[in-house]
């Protein structure tokens, strides 16, 4: 696959930044709302799933999801 997608996921819960390795290298942080932003580019929507699904696996609540083609 030729394009890249970067991702932007908003999260409610407060992450600390040494999670991005366990989120696919994403960056992880916090805006003025106090809420998570997880940015970054993933290879392929497998790794989009496996990202969703370790969210979930956290019991964490998605506020808003965004995707920009690069």
């Amino acid at each position: 696959m030729d394009k890249q997608w970067e991702y932007e996921i908003r999260i409610r819960e407060n992450l600390e930044a040494h999670w991005s390795d366990w989120f696919a290298g994403m960056d992880v942080q916090i805006d003025p709302k106090g809420e998570t932003i997880l940015s970054g580019h993933l290879v392929d929507q497998a790794e989009l799933i496996g990202l969703l699904y370790k969210i979930h696996a956290l019991n964490l609540t998605i506020t808003a999801f965004r995707r920009n083609e690069n």
